[in-house]
C-alpha cells in the first residue's frame, strides 16, 4: 500500500493522546443542539410546576 500524506503526520498529541479534528466540531453541534434543548425543557419543568400548585 503506498504511503499517504496523512501517514507522516503522528496523530497523537502532546500528550500522546490521539486528536481527532473533528471532536471540535462534534462538541460545537453538541452545544448547538444541547443548550436550547435544555432552556425548553426547564422552562416547560417549571410551567409545568406551577399546574399542578
Amino acid at each position: 500500500m503506498p504511503a499517504q500524506p496523512h501517514d507522516a503526520i503522528d496523530p497523537a498529541g502532546p500528550a500522546g493522546v490521539p486528536v481527532d479534528p473533528s471532536t471540535g466540531r462534534l462538541v460545537f453541534g453538541w452545544l448547538l443542539v444541547g443548550i436550547p434543548l435544555a432552556y425548553g425543557v426547564i422552562t416547560t419543568l417549571s410551567r409545568v410546576g406551577q399546574l399542578f400548585q
